[in-house]
């Protein structure tokens, strides 16, 4: 019994450090834009060994395959592997974002600022979605917030500067919107 034990618990920390080594692998082929290879990698690792990165990942393969629903199965395993990881709440974001479903949108991008309060894309995404929900006031303390956390970014500047134009303050409007041509031509 002694024998079968040991066996076992060495296997399964062999088991363990593969899926770690095929999770790195992946990583580093996702980062040079090789998806099939990163996809297969992952897809090596059995299910209950892969980490919220690798359900990340293959979750941003398929949205970028245009298979949302596929990609939101992926994002929510990663919450479900681990849920204080905001990058799958901000991906997750992202897709219902895109899709139109803003309230859902919203709803991830809150659960991604409270673990994560200094990333600016965050905010960013959080003002799109209410821009485009017509809360101007919410858009306009979040692109600030943005800004507070990156300032060379002309986009932040520029939906600030339409924020404060459809809140009838054209002074402020302009000042974003000199910073946001200023930014553009630095680039």
């Amino acid at each position: 019994m002694k024998r079968f034990l040991v066996i076992a618990l060495l296997l399964s920390g062999t088991v363990c450090f593969a899926a770690d080594d095929l999770s790195k692998q992946a990583t580093a082929f996702y980062s040079d834009n090789n998806y099939q290879k990163t996809m297969d990698l992952i897809l090596q690792i059995p299910e209950e060994k892969r980490s919220a990165q690798d359900w990340l990942l293959l979750g941003n393969i398929l949205d970028d395959k245009g298979e949302r629903d596929n990609a939101v199965f992926m994002y929510q395993k990663a919450i479900n592997t681990d849920s204080k990881y905001y990058k799958a709440y901000y991906n997750l974001a992202n897709n219902y974002l895109e899709n139109e479903q803003y309230n859902m949108a919203l709803q991830n991008y809150k659960k991604a600022s409270r673990l994560n309060d200094e990333n600016p894309y965050v905010f960013y995404n959080m003002a799109c979605a209410y821009m485009k929900l017509g809360d101007l006031k919410k858009a306009k303390t979040c692109l600030n917030k943005a800004i507070m956390y990156k300032s060379d970014v002309p986009e932040f500047h520029y939906n600030l500067a339409y924020v404060y134009k459809q809140l009838n303050k054209p002074k402020l409007a302009q000042t974003y919107l000199d910073n946001f041509n200023k930014l553009s031509q630095a680039q």
